[in-house]
């Protein structure tokens, strides 16, 4: 076949949708399970330091190295399968062995991931699950004995999943070793395949039920910075009318630039709150769980505990959004204030500009009048000594032929005067 008429992402695309297949695995087992998170910037963290881990892991054990530009690994290690996931934010670690520990949660089953080895993972824990697996007995008194042995009762959540091919069971809790438990009894007739797609979504619930959950602690630390704004900008909002505006608006920007900083710190967290929150509802549907005796469901584990949390960060998200637009509210306002009060000084300065253009015409016209004074007086001054030799020789005195010369002399010089001024303001007009 022709692959050049495909597109150059069809293969990939289409190897995305098999690159984390279930494991298979049949009752009694026991899994562990791991997700490790960078503390900080965990989207853009340097994902080679992952895979040397892994490679840590796979070298401890003699298993096959991992390749480079894997987001997927599969190996057996010992009598364990492990299975390695890079996913945006986190990795796991899923090791599934057949049989049961003689105690059950016993953390030495759990030797598999060792602590230094743990200790030397680029991130840090936001999951270590225990998950046990064993046939349903026919006499359900004992399963009841045992939840009431290994899990605390207030928080015990036991319920059917997929048509009540198996009963799952934990408490969500934390033991003294730092590992939360999972208990699952399957029915005799529960396939492989079934058996580990069980282990993969309840390992799938809680990580990503993690994740969710580090939302609210960002949501706890927001609401601690608009706890402390929210006083301000109320301060300056209500005192608007009795402030000087452009130091108002100052103010107001500033806590503006605040409130945009916590939005671009905050956006990446909230986002992925919102996509971990869909994807642990999508899992508990998955399940399809029904009631078992009157053990609380996982549904409603998650309506009491979890809700709650999901709700707080939505809240400090829809609190900040709003802050954001009483802040760009006022902002609108204050400009326009601002605008108003430019505009009446504008309206004051060109007044004041009117009149001292008033008072220079005033003054224009004054020295105009004195200059026409001053030029006529030189002006027949020089009149009187050329025409004296030529007034004595026809025998009219000086004084005569000055006084005569002084209307003329006067005319000539207030209209050359205007004829400047007017040459003036035309070429100024053009």
């Amino acid at each position: 076949m022709d692959r050049t008429i495909d597109h150059p992402l069809r293969n990939a695309l289409v190897n995305e949708l098999h690159a984390r297949p279930s494991p298979r695995i049949l009752a009694p087992c026991h899994a562990v399970y791991l997700a490790f998170k960078e503390p900080r910037d965990a989207a853009g963290r340097d994902r080679t330091r992952d895979l040397d881990h892994l490679a840590n892991l796979t070298d401890r054990h003699g298993a096959p190295q991992p390749s480079a530009d894997g987001g997927h690994y599969t190996a057996r290690i010992g009598r364990h399968e492990l299975i390695w996931e890079s996913h945006t934010e986190f990795v796991s670690y899923t090791a599934i062995a057949e049989g049961l520990p003689e105690t059950p949660f016993d953390p030495a089953s759990a030797a598999v991931f060792s602590q230094d080895w743990q200790a030397l993972a680029p991130g840090r824990r936001v999951t270590a699950a225990m998950i046990r697996l064993e046939q349903l007995p026919d006499d359900l008194s004992q399963v009841d004995a045992a939840l009431g042995e290994w899990f605390s009762r207030d928080s015990l959540a036991a319920f059917w999943v997929l048509d009540r091919s198996a009963l799952v069971a934990s408490d969500f809790r934390i033991d003294s070793n730092g590992w939360m438990r999972f208990a699952v009894f399957l029915r005799l007739d529960t396939g492989a395949g079934r058996t580990g797609r069980i282990i993969q979504r309840l390992c799938e619930l809680e990580t990503y039920r993690a994740m969710s959950m580090l939302g609210l602690e960002r949501a706890r630390a927001l609401s601690a910075h608009l706890n402390s704004l929210e006083p301000e900008l109320g301060a300056m909002v209500d005192g608007m009318d009795s402030r000087a505006a452009a130091t108002t608006l100052d103010r107001l920007l500033a806590v503006s630039a605040r409130l945009e900083a916590l939005a671009t710190q905050s956006a990446f967290r909230f986002g992925a709150t919102r996509a971990y929150e869909a994807l642990v509802m999508d899992r508990v549907r998955a399940l399809r769980e029904e009631r078992y005796k009157d053990r609380q469901l996982l549904g409603e584990f998650m309506s009491r505990r979890y809700d709650p949390a999901m709700r707080t960060a939505r809240s400090a998200e829809a609190r900040l959004s709003q802050m954001l637009e009483r802040t760009g509210r006022a902002g609108e306002l204050l400009r326009t204030r601002v605008e108003v009060d430019r505009s009446g000084q504008n309206q004051l300065l060109l007044a004041s500009m009117d009149r001292r253009s008033e008072l220079q015409l005033r003054l224009q016209h004054t020295v105009e009048g004195l200059s026409v004074v001053a030029i006529s007086y030189y002006a027949v001054g020089l009149v009187g000594y050329v025409a004296a030799p030529l007034a004595m020789g026809a025998g009219v005195d000086k004084a005569v032929v000055m006084a005569m010369a002084t209307p003329l002399v006067v005319g000539l010089v207030w209209f050359g005067l205007r004829r400047l001024r007017a040459g003036i303001d035309h070429s100024h007009d053009s």
